[in-house]
């Protein structure tokens, strides 16, 4: 028998088990392409959070706040208010730190802006003149707030694209007026695009000076936390410890390890994140490829009961003189046109799902082809691995005992 007359009883042989082979197939298919989507959704949350952590910057570190205790309960970190704006104004002393170049204290709330007769509830965020540096982002129109105007208390805003056009004021936004909780401010910049940054819009905010916000806003002279920029990334390392032992003196901690402060690298949490999501992508990948296994059996299933189903076909064929190398041929091609039709199929489906969903829900899904390519091979082995021994069951066939069965 020629290997095209092989290729074409086992394609003859897969169509007259229509729906046996296309349940075989859906097995392998959804394998292919769960393993796709869920390596997909691996990385892409692993990009959204590494991106979102890259852009606070390589040399840049996080100062926040330490733990609250109320009521015996001890809260999470941020919930206590041991950071001032004096603290960060003595951070931002060259002679204190020298290797700190930028300090951009925050205060957080989210309130009711009103423009006119509009009004949008966003994030309103009590800062200093430094916190477009640190934060790296740039004035589309008019400008951002000045040290001066900062010490003053000056009643002026800069908002986000977004906040101007929620408020009705995105055409001609500098010089409106907008209240912040009751507090009149002068809109005098607007904010560059920066788009969404894990899951946050970053053009939906109002920058307010911070002395604004602790008096008028917020009626706190605490921050929530404290962007120190160091002079490179290689002088982060003495920047972190400037900072710690600054303010261990400040707060006359001792003991380093009774801190109420943490200062974190975006690098470490860049790492620690990847960590994570790998553990996860394996993980979700790995529960994925049970499913592979399972299409697998279902293909070792087929084809053992369709050597059951042939018995008098194999004698038959043995008879006229094929040798149990082409009948092992045969089946073997059956059990490969199975395995890459369903390879290929999930393939597809796993590409047109991690290109549809992002679209339908806030889930990023990368497509990796090398994924792409490996579940297409998995599942040509998985034809091979899972179709040998039905094949050789069905070579090992003695012509007369094929022809004697019922």
């Amino acid at each position: 028998m020629s290997y095209l007359e092989t290729i074409r009883s086992a394609f003859e042989a897969i169509w007259s088990r229509k729906l046996r082979s296309t349940l075989t197939v859906l097995g392998i298919l959804i394998g292919i392409a769960a393993v796709i989507m869920t390596v997909g959704l691996g990385e892409g949350a692993s990009a959204t959070v590494n991106s979102a952590i890259s852009s606070l910057g390589t040399n840049v570190l996080v100062l926040t706040t330490g733990s609250a205790t109320s009521g015996g309960v001890r809260g999470g970190s941020g919930t206590a208010t041991t950071l001032t704006y004096a603290d960060a104004k003595d951070l931002a002393s060259r002679s204190v730190c020298p290797n700190i170049v930028a300090v951009a204290p925050m205060v957080v709330t989210i309130d009711e802006v009103k423009a006119g007769t509009k009004n949008w509830t966003t994030q309103v965020d009590g800062t200093s003149a430094s916190w477009l540096k640190v934060r790296d982002r740039t004035v589309a129109e008019g400008s951002f707030f000045t040290p001066a105007q900062v010490n003053d208390g000056a009643a002026v805003a800069v908002i986000g694209s977004t906040t101007a056009t929620q408020l009705g004021i995105g055409g001609a936004p500098l010089g409106q007026e907008i209240s912040v909780a009751g507090v009149p401010l002068t809109v005098i910049g607007v904010l560059n695009t920066a788009g969404d940054s894990n899951g946050i819009n970053e053009d939906d905010m109002i920058l307010v000076p911070i002395t604004v916000v602790q008096s008028a806003i917020a009626g706190s002279q605490s921050v929530s936390l404290v962007y120190l920029e160091a002079q490179s990334q290689s002088a982060l390392g003495a920047a972190y410890d400037e900072a710690d032992s600054e303010l261990l003196a400040l707060h006359q901690i001792t003991n380093p390890k009774d801190a109420d402060f943490t200062i974190t690298a975006p690098s470490t949490l860049e790492s620690t994140a990847s960590s994570v999501n790998d553990a996860l992508t394996f993980l979700l990948a790995g529960i994925a490829a049970i499913s592979l296994l399972v299409g697998g059996i279902g293909v070792m299933n087929i084809m053992l009961v369709s050597v059951t189903e042939r018995v008098r076909e194999i004698g038959l064929r043995k008879a006229l003189g094929a040798t149990p190398s082409a009948i092992r041929r045969q089946f073997l091609v059956e059990a490969t046109t199975l395995g890459l039709t369903g390879g290929f199929l999930g393939a597809a489906v796993g590409v047109l799902g991690a290109v549809l969903i992002p679209h339908l829900a806030t889930t990023r899904i990368d497509i990796v082809w090398w994924a792409v390519a490996g579940s297409i091979g998995v599942a040509m082995v998985i034809g091979l691995g899972f179709g040998v021994y039905p094949a050789a069951r069905a070579a090992r066939l003695a012509p007369i005992d094929a022809l004697r069965s019922e």
